[in-house]
């Protein structure tokens, strides 16, 4: 059995029980007849040069590429529906992510955007970029493991995210960034799938509404720097970025392979 690059995108779509394609994700270049594939994080020409050479008949890359690269900026009102959930005003939540918004679209003028996919089109490697289903997977698992736990301490909560097969075999361990592993957890948001982190702004504004842990899969160096300049009363966990992001490509790839797709994971942190 082979399968086809909207199927691919389908699939992914399905981890979550979306049906639309959100602008972070794409079939560039497209391809049918497809039983192998290379699946990876980040994706340039040479991860298509070797998925050629390895007998692939497309590759699945995770963050963006191409048109979805520069409509990444989009997906970031994600962080909008997060902070009102937890309470933050509306007018509030949308200042905040008007700024990071604009600030990562201005970016996109200085980014060559189009050189992976042309260089897969010239190769005929049909190409496809999974970013937020992919994602929102990986949140809701640790949504759900959260939740699955009575978690009086943040030093509980570690415990139980380490628990999850790629955090337990990723070469970085879950860090409490600002605060203590010794605090209460207390009211916490899971601020994951929205794009990328919101930086110190975004947990200053839940660290300002009585959420007293933000949990982020990375932050800025000097976004953390800025949050002890201001003593910020608060916890901010990072999980780990790879850790994360692997958590829904395995998802992906495992449904591939019961469609009897062969798929080679490059660079990803294994579940077992």
């Amino acid at each position: 059995m082979t399968i086809d690059t909207d199927d691919i995108m389908n699939i992914g779509l399905k981890l979550v029980g979306w049906k639309k394609m959100p602008p972070d994700s794409a079939i560039h270049v497209k391809g049918r007849k497809i039983n192998r594939v290379l699946i990876a994080v980040d994706v340039t020409s040479a991860e298509l040069i070797l998925a050629k050479n390895l007998g692939c008949d497309a590759v699945i890359a995770h963050h963006p590429l191409g048109s979805a690269a520069v409509n990444f900026y989009k997906v970031l009102d994600r962080h909008t529906e997060f902070m009102v959930e937890h309470g933050i005003p509306q007018d509030k939540a949308e200042d905040r992510v008007k700024n990071l918004k604009t600030r990562i679209e201005i970016k996109n003028h200085a980014h060559i955007y189009n050189d992976v996919v042309d260089a897969a089109r010239i190769i005929g490697m049909p190409l496809v970029n999974i970013h937020q289903p992919c994602d929102e997977y990986m949140r809701k698992r640790i949504f759900d493991k959260i939740n699955a736990g009575n978690h009086d301490l943040i030093l509980d909560v570690v415990k139980s995210i380490e628990e999850i097969p790629e955090f337990r075999n990723a070469a970085t361990t879950i860090k409490v960034a600002h605060g203590s592993s010794k605090n209460k957890f207390g009211r916490w948001a899971l601020v994951l799938a929205a794009g990328s982190n919101g930086g110190f702004p975004i947990a200053k504004a839940y660290f300002e509404h009585e959420i007293s842990t933000v949990i982020y899969l990375h932050i800025d160096y000097n976004d953390l720097r800025k949050m002890y300049e201001e003593n910020l009363k608060g916890n901010l966990i990072v999980l780990g970025h790879l850790a994360g992001d692997s958590i829904g490509l395995n998802a992906l790839a495992d449904r591939l392979e019961d469609e009897g797709v062969k798929t080679i994971r490059l660079g990803i942190i294994p579940p077992n």
